[in-house]
């Protein structure tokens, strides 16, 4: 079971500060050709939305890889599931509902964490 949670971290973890950094860093109107959602949202919001990605990925990894407050992971992967749970509510109002499916599979998998790591 651990090594399946390890697997599961690191992917997750990997994919958030992957999607996190594009969204801290590109610029918006390059983002809004890709995520429909970015025009709904101020500059500030996206990026915030980003640095909070970043640092949830972070928080998937390098608590319990170090041994230093592991408890953030488990704190993290429940902040990345709301995170989700927020993002699966915006799509749905913008009847993007294919999007839903993604956040539905990634909130899944942070929830599997935080379960198994509590």
């Amino acid at each position: 079971m651990n090594i399946f949670l390890w697997v599961l971290q690191i992917l997750l973890g990997v994919a958030f500060i992957g999607a996190g950094v594009t969204k801290a860093t590109q610029p918006v109107e390059q983002l809004a050709k890709n995520m429909s959602w970015v025009p709904r949202y101020s500059k500030g919001t996206v990026r915030f939305i980003g640095a909070v990605e970043i640092l949830g990925g972070l928080g998937l990894i390098l608590p319990w890889a170090t041994g230093i407050a592991p408890i953030l992971t488990p704190i993290a992967a429940c902040g990345l599931a709301l995170i989700m749970l927020l993002a699966i509510g915006d799509h749905a109002r913008a009847k993007e509902y294919p999007m839903i499916v993604v956040n539905l599979v990634l909130g899944a998998l942070a929830v599997v964490i935080a379960i198994g790591r509590f």
